[in-house]
């Protein structure tokens, strides 16, 4: 799946903004590092932002918004 790269770890996770194949939205890809043996998720914007923290990916997600602002 292709999107835009919003956040890579030093561990090897990546998140990044991508669409949902089903509804075509903005959702976040979560692509875990190859040794945790997780899989990739599809988080929901509103859900990312709010329940999973305030990690450096939730702060690049803010400053990607942020520039579709006009200041």
């Amino acid at each position: 799946m292709t999107g835009r790269t919003l956040y890579e770890s030093a561990n090897g996770d990546i998140w990044r903004l991508v669409r949902d194949p089903n509804t075509g939205g903005p959702v976040v890809e979560h692509q875990p590092n190859a040794n945790s043996g997780g899989r990739t998720s599809l988080i929901e914007i509103g859900h990312f932002l709010r329940a999973e923290g305030n990690g450096p990916q939730h702060q690049a997600l803010l400053a990607l918004i942020g520039t579709l602002v006009e200041g």
